[in-house]
């Protein structure tokens, strides 16, 4: 089932063209703007990205706690009067998409934002094909879930669809299928669209929470992925710390303290994640006990692993002074 959300957050998603020569002096107005935002009130935050190879305008993305908060700002005269004084710096006129809920994630993913103008009385329709879309996608390597937004009142008339890979790869390789080609046949009515990629400069700025498309993982299993980055993270840190024999009080403060940064940066993003993410965050179509199965045991691969290393680094090569 895709997540049609009603929430209150407002993200407004703005790509715009850059006259060639002016992009320093276009970076600092766009600055200029952001700052000016954040004195209105519900303002959560404004980030601006230079294009890439992935996203090939300046994208500025605000959130702001509310619909009517977001649109108090978009349409003050504060931000009009600024527009003016900048126009000569764009080149041709700005796109505008605006997402009504969502949260927030942890991770750094490419994700696609997606206009469609729907015709009255065709909704049941749109959903069905947008149904399908997701199944089709959820099937390709490296699919991390979407999102549907109906219209926001006042603000946007068309529906808005998100949906996140993990790499720009993984994503053209979805684009260019002959899948997505025979679904986009099948979706003729709803061939006006827009659609807008953006990389993982935003990547915190869209999440797909529990009522989208991907649930995150379990409480057993955030808690087990947790205990596979954590043994070897603090054994290794009080191998690395005992020389320095501290006090237990003051060891245990610095060794949270260096630990929790490691877990943060580095053992979690690059250990954990990549050797259980199938297992935390399993397609949709993935057999769910062959799926635990194989998860459990490269959990019980990996520990039996580093309780051996660390017996024969502790026990036979070293001891701990």
């Amino acid at each position: 089932m895709i997540g049609e959300h009603t929430g209150d957050t407002a993200t407004v998603i703005i790509g715009q063209r850059v006259r060639p020569g002016c992009e320093s002096e276009f970076k600092a107005w766009q600055q200029g703007i952001n700052v000016a935002a954040s004195s209105y009130s519900g303002f959560l935050g404004a980030e601006i990205a230079e294009p890439t190879a992935v996203q090939p305008d300046w994208v500025v993305v605000y959130r702001f706690d509310s619909v009517a908060h977001m649109q108090a700002w978009i349409n003050s005269s504060t931000r009009q009067e600024r527009l003016d004084r900048g126009r000569h710096l764009l080149d041709g006129p700005a796109t505008q998409q605006v997402v009504a809920g969502g949260s927030r994630p942890s991770d750094q993913l490419v994700t696609v934002v997606v206009t469609h103008r729907v015709d009255p009385g065709r909704e049941d329709e749109f959903l069905a094909w947008q149904a399908r879309l997701r199944a089709a996608e959820g099937r390709f390597e490296g699919y991390r879930g979407s999102e549907l937004f109906r219209p926001v009142e006042g603000v946007q008339d068309d529906w808005t669809a998100l949906y996140r890979f993990d790499t720009a790869a993984n994503l053209l390789t979805w684009i260019t299928s002959d899948e997505r080609k025979r679904l986009l046949a099948e979706g003729e009515p709803f061939h006006e669209f827009t659609s807008r990629t953006v990389d993982g400069s935003f990547g915190s700025w869209f999440d797909f929470d529990e009522k989208s498309g991907e649930a995150p993982p379990s409480e057993t299993k955030t808690a087990i992925a947790v205990w596979v980055g954590l043994y070897p993270t603090i054994v290794l840190l009080s191998l690395a710390l005992s020389p320095l024999k501290m006090p237990l009080w003051l060891g245990l403060l610095v060794g949270n303290l260096v630990s929790s940064f490691v877990m943060s940066f580095v053992t979690m993003p690059y250990y954990v994640n990549p050797l259980l993410g199938r297992w935390l965050r399993p397609r949709p179509d993935a057999p769910t006990l062959r799926t635990n199965l194989r998860g459990l045991g490269i959990v019980a691969v990996a520990m039996v692993f580093w309780a051996v290393v660390f017996y024969l680094v502790t026990t036979r090569f070293w001891t701990l002074p």
